[in-house]
């Protein structure tokens, strides 16, 4: 699609991208780090052949408030958001279209997969670095890995959303066998059946880590401060959540903390803090929507399965995402209670919310094995055997069994038997390395 070609909405986008990008420092700032990460996709932009996501259009926003203040970038906002739907309106209406979407789909859902499994990868080595400038830059990569995964999140909604949008342009076929269609809109033969055209995810950034490190400005990224826990997909299957299949609404999991029904000022705090965010974001306020999740993440865990569905109701996927990756760094003890509210949740609801759990607990476990051990016993000790179980399972899978085994050396004697019944669940193999591992060790039951 050459210039003369774009239909007019893009090209007023296209043209406004343009002056937006004239008023920004190429050298620094989001607008430097897109260029160094996807140069061609930019490109593509500036030429009108494809629309930036709209995270790429609220980090430039972030630019212009650093270069002309927080006034300049919010009337950017409100003046590229109308610029910017009426751009995609007319860009999604060209033949191949949906096809096109479906296949940037596929890329972002590749590198939101990506992104999670390379957070693991840095998180496991950052408990196992030797000096602070090895833990400082983990901590850098990190940062970056959050950054992809919490993109591809959103990039993935905003993906279905306009396949769902072409979707509801196209009369259904039952709607056109209840009557004659409207007057120029005929409804279009089935396509043909297709091979997936493989493709790169723009600005996905993948694997450019040192040199964005060096334009990003200040405080742009996530602080992280060790041993602050980080998301990461491990192996699935984690044996606690099938439990809450037989728990009644509101009675929490066995040996787990009790989960009340959430009340009507639970409901309204949900409700609220969901309408609040959804409009720091349509504002571009990153920083003040991320203030507003780190408080979120605190709260008490019946209002996690409230806020999982307010915010994906909302649209707001990806800050249920960066929810979670808080989350994980509360104290064990209420980390294993919000999974079990939302281990109950799911089980009602076929949500995903046991998914969610699974990751959370995952998330949790990745910190100082002394740490982790002592608030097993504290558990142990309250009666939470459930929630023991639960964080044990995604221990013994996020950590080798060199490091299971270390935990162990606070109490052999209550450790060892939980460690080797939580591998147990695992698989005969977990359970054969952690035995040796713990032998090795010289931790005996």
């Amino acid at each position: 699609m050459v210039a003369e070609q774009l239909p007019d909405p893009v090209r007023e986008f296209t043209d406004y991208l343009h002056a937006l990008l004239a008023r920004l420092d190429g050298s620094g700032g989001w607008w430097a780090v897109f260029r160094q990460r996807d140069p061609d996709g930019m490109r593509a932009c500036l030429d009108g052949r494809e629309l930036p996501p709209w995270d790429v259009l609220q980090a430039l926003f972030q630019d212009v408030a650093a270069l002309h203040g927080a006034a300049a970038a919010d009337a950017e906002t409100h003046r590229a958001r109308t610029l910017y739907v009426a751009a995609l309106t007319a860009h999604d209406a060209r033949p191949g279209a949906r096809d096109a979407l479906s296949d940037r789909l596929d890329v972002m859902l590749r590198e939101r997969r990506y992104a999670a499994e390379r957070r693991a990868r840095l998180n496991l080595r950052l408990t196992r670095a030797d000096t602070p400038e090895e833990a400082a830059s983990l901590r850098t990569g990190l940062a970056w890995a959050h950054d992809d995964h919490t993109r591809a999140t959103a990039r993935c909604a905003e993906l279905r959303a306009r396949l769902a949008a072409l979707d509801d342009r196209v009369p259904r076929p039952e709607a056109a066998e209840a009557g004659p269609a409207a007057p120029g809109t005929p409804a279009p033969p089935p396509a043909p059946p297709r091979k997936r055209r493989r493709g790169g995810a723009r600005f996905a950034g993948a694997g450019a880590e040192e040199s964005a490190a060096r334009a990003v400005p200040p405080g742009a990224l996530p602080q992280l401060a060790p041993p602050a826990p980080t998301p990461g997909r491990g192996p699935r299957g984690a044996r606690f959540a099938g439990a809450a299949e037989e728990a009644p609404a509101g009675q929490g999991l066995p040996g787990s903390t009790p989960v009340p029904q959430p009340s009507a000022a639970d409901r309204e705090a949900v409700a609220h803090t969901v309408r609040l965010l959804a409009r720091r974001r349509a504002e571009g306020r990153s920083g003040a929507a991320h203030a507003l999740l780190a408080e979120a993440a605190q709260w008490p865990a019946v209002r996690f399965p409230l806020l999982a569905a307010g915010l994906r109701a909302a649209g707001l996927e990806a800050d249920w995402t960066t929810l979670l990756w808080e989350a994980a760094s509360l104290p064990l003890g209420r980390l294993a209670a919000a999974a079990g509210a939302l281990t109950a949740a799911g089980a009602l609801t076929a949500a995903g919310l046991a998914d969610d759990a699974r990751e959370v607990l995952r998330q949790g476990v990745v910190r100082p094995a002394e740490t982790v051990a002592r608030d097993i016993l504290g558990l142990a000790a309250d009666g939470r055997h459930h929630d023991v179980r639960a964080l044990l399972d995604a221990y013994v899978r996020m950590r080798t069994p060199q490091e299971a085994a270390r935990s162990a050396a606070l109490d052999p004697p209550r450790l060892v038997p939980l460690l080797l019944a939580a591998a147990r669940g695992v698989s005969d193999e977990r359970h054969w390395d952690l035995l040796h591992a713990l032998r090795v060790a010289g931790a005996t039951a």
